[in-house]
């Protein structure tokens, strides 16, 4: 039998209790603790196509933020199974966690709340009934108890064992019963939904607000929101979002994530077409790049809008020349997926041809020598992750980029 508070302990047993509970929030089974950073999300992600949890990363000293599947890959080596940036999905769950938050939904909020408080009355009322009958039972074995005759010591003896298991029944009953009261919410006082009405035309400046720290944030987010089950579609930039809020609904969103390549983009092949079609008008690369723009089309990812480096990087993919709509450049041999030319990854990358040589003659990039129009001329292997790596590379000072010797495989000769 526990005697609460029978003896002198270290620490007072309500904190022993909440440190029980927050051992247990803390496993990762509970999604862990609340974490320093930028992320909402941490200890909530869920992969869409394995299921298991997505792991939290932090880039450029902590100002990027990545979300990565890679359970299976670290565990036994497999392949990454996805990624995406993590800025564009915390941005569509703090506006579901402040929708959530609205008045409107605070009102429907308070009268779940009443009705709760109506059920929580039923079961109490249940639990009167079953305290009763259990008192009952012991009063009934006391008396029989009393009723008998002394001398009968055989008898005796069985209705005190009798009296004893209707006592210990109605003890386990009532400690059941308290637990049950001390896990249960109160209910809101009038005052208390007034000041939270008031407080749910505020939540938009708090949760901007400076004085709001990500840590709040993420914990805001975590009394809210069970779990959010993610999945990038065709490994474009589609992402299919699906937020299981506590309580048991479910909000369904389509994402747009930035991706590292024009290819990866849904609307490559038409983007493609309109660009080629413009330019067989005549149209310069600048022209067609304002075209895109006013037709609203968009790039992968760093830029909102089209400029004429990257329409010519476009042609340059479909074998065209940028600078003629008839001539055609000689077609790559064998050119697998993932594969650009010194020029085309230097556009992507944004920096100068030569140095990205420097970096291929260094061993810093994976590439093979083909033929092409009687020349002979580089591919480098760079699929998304790649293209991220040396994006941060190149934002890293290299001291001996200054030294970089060329020689006679000087990439401003390259056609491509």
């Amino acid at each position: 039998m526990l005697i609460k508070d029978h003896l002198p302990a270290y620490i007072a047993r309500d904190q022993y209790e909440h440190n029980l509970r927050q051992l247990a929030a803390n496993t990762a089974q509970a999604g862990g603790v609340v974490r320093a950073g930028p992320s909402l999300l941490s200890g909530r992600l869920i992969c869409g196509r394995c299921g298991l949890a997505m792991a939290t990363q932090y880039t450029n000293s902590g100002s990027g933020l990545r979300y990565v599947c890679s359970r299976e890959a670290v565990d036994y080596g497999a392949p990454l199974c996805q990624a995406l940036a993590g800025a564009p999905l915390d941005a569509l769950i703090g506006r579901l966690v402040l929708e959530a938050l609205q008045p409107a939904a605070l009102e429907i909020s308070l009268q779940v709340a009443e009705d709760l408080q109506g059920e929580r009355a039923r079961r109490h009322e249940h639990w009167q009934q079953r305290l009763e009958r259990a008192r009952y039972e012991a009063a009934r074995a006391e008396r029989q108890y009393r009723a008998v005759e002394p001398e009968n010591r055989l008898v005796a003896r069985t209705l005190e064992q009798d009296w004893e298991a209707a006592l210990a029944a109605q003890d386990q009953l009532e400690a059941e019963y308290a637990r049950c009261m001390a896990s249960e919410p109160t209910a809101l006082s009038a005052e208390e939904r007034t000041r939270i009405r008031q407080l749910a035309g505020d939540l938009p400046a708090l949760w901007t607000a400076e004085t709001t720290g990500n840590d709040e944030r993420q914990a805001i987010v975590r009394l809210l929101v069970e779990r959010v089950i993610v999945t990038v579609v065709d490994d474009s930039e589609q992402v299919a979002v699906e937020v299981h809020w506590i309580g048991g609904h479910h909000t369904r969103e389509r994402l747009t994530r930035p991706v590292a390549r024009l290819e990866q983009l849904s609307t490559y092949p038409e983007l493609a077409a309109r660009v080629l079609c413009l330019h067989q008008e005549g149209q310069t690369c600048a022209q067609i790049a304002r075209q895109l723009n006013a037709e609203q089309w968009h790039p992968a990812k760093r830029r909102q809008t089209f400029n004429a480096a990257m329409v010519a990087t476009l042609l340059a993919r479909q074998g065209v020349a940028a600078g003629s709509s008839t001539r055609r450049q000689a077609p790559w041999v064998d050119r697998q997926a993932d594969e650009w030319s010194l020029r085309e990854l230097a556009l992507e990358l944004e920096m100068p041809s030569v140095t990205l040589f420097s970096w291929l003659r260094r061993g810093v990039l994976q590439a093979r020598r083909v033929e092409r129009g009687g020349q002979r001329q580089w591919l480098i292997r760079a699929d998304a992750a790649e293209v991220e790596r040396l994006r941060a590379l190149r934002s890293v000072p290299r001291r001996w980029a200054r030294h970089v010797r060329v020689g006679s495989d000087d990439p401003s000769v390259d056609p491509a």
